[in-house]
């Protein structure tokens, strides 16, 4: 098993509205902004430049805040993972044979960019995929196996699998400063704004769901950077707040079972390397209901006409619930490949009249 990985140090990051060198946090950070500036000159131009705006009948419904949204949606594989996983692959060689465990999104990306560059790629998802994941990563050319209850289940197995066989490379989604740096092009974006120059937006905060912690870790980077000023809150779903305890911790740390429909957060361990970064780069972790989750599906379905799966939702699910203070926010919508039964389920809630304005 060969596991790439790329170390090296130079991000500034900031405590509140401080800002301290970034070498005295040496040790313990890994991500590199020059590499993420120079990652927008690699990535599958696909992958880039997703839509960022305003849209006035969302903000009249979260109370009349000014809250941008970026559709990471927009792409072939419906998710922000794409970035991550081209620039991965670009650096191997043609070829060469690689292996990963995924929900589902992460496995669509790599089986995506392995395609485009001839590797055989093998992707490793608990028994309980959703289907319509599984099936686009199979669509996209890679072997499936399924192993385990979950995605922690599904990873131990990829790894075995890596190890019995020398020649493929193992990705570890969140483990890869490359791929947390890859996510972190999503924050050069936003700080781009539509002026086409990087500049410090106009943010109060930058909401992001959180789940293998590379789109925060990422995005928080470059935005410490570049807008100090502006925090970096993550969102866990209630039934799985296992970052959220990690950071508390101090050290990564494990809840027994994910109890949330939104599978693309529902982490029970997170990795080791991921927490050390949020731990430097992340302001807070707060918490959401899947209820508030169906319900920003809901408002997102109603007033952008966007199909989300769960974990997409996550970050305006927060922001509706007013867990996250400030009148100009953004959020990332991260994913649209949701269960056949949680399509069912919106249809069930489109079909009511529309709730009251979310909370302020």
């Amino acid at each position: 098993m060969r596991e790439f990985s790329i170390d090296s140090i130079g991000c500034s990051i900031s405590v509140g509205r401080v800002p301290i060198s970034p070498w005295k946090e040496a040790m313990r950070m890994d991500l590199d902004v020059t590499r993420i500036e120079k990652a927008v000159q690699v990535i599958d131009p696909v992958f880039l430049d997703t839509p960022q705006y305003l849209d006035e009948q969302l903000c009249k419904a979260l109370g009349g805040r000014a809250v941008t949204v970026k559709l990471e949606t927009a792409n072939p594989v419906r998710s922000f993972k794409g970035r991550g996983a081209d620039l991965m692959l670009s650096t191997l060689a043609p070829g060469t044979p690689v292996v990963c465990a995924s929900s589902g999104n992460f496995g669509q990306a790599v089986a995506y960019a392995g395609r485009s560059r001839g590797m055989p790629v093998e992707v490793f998802v608990p028994e309980t995929v959703n289907p319509g994941k599984r099936e686009r990563v199979e669509t996209f050319g890679a072997r499936v196996i399924a192993a385990g209850v979950d995605g922690t289940s599904a990873r131990k197995a990829a790894a075995a699998h890596a190890e019995r066989h020398p020649d493929r490379v193992y990705l570890q989604d969140g483990l890869q400063a490359a791929i947390a740096e890859d996510a972190g092009t999503i924050g050069v974006e936003l700080t781009r704004g539509t002026s086409g120059s990087v500049g410090d937006p106009d943010f109060d905060a930058v909401v992001l769901p959180v789940g293998d912690g590379a789109l925060i870790n990422g995005v928080a980077c470059w935005m410490k950077e570049h807008a100090p000023g502006i925090r970096i809150v993550g969102v866990n779903a209630e039934g799985a707040p296992s970052m959220r305890n990690s950071l508390r911790a101090g050290r990564a740390v494990s809840i027994e079972r994910a109890h949330t429909f939104a599978d693309g957060i529902a982490v029970r361990t997170p990795l080791d390397a991921s927490v050390r970064r949020a731990r430097v780069l992340v302001d807070e972790i707060v918490l959401v209901t899947d209820e508030a989750i169906a319900a920003a599906m809901e408002l997102v379905a109603r007033t952008l006409g966007i199909l989300l799966e769960p974990a997409g939702a996550a970050g305006l699910a927060a922001i509706s619930e007013g867990a996250v203070p400030g009148d100009r926010l953004a959020t990332v919508l991260t994913g649209a490949n949701p269960r056949p039964e949680q399509v069912q389920a919106l249809a069930a809630r489109l079909a009511r009249p529309a709730r009251n304005t979310p909370a302020a």
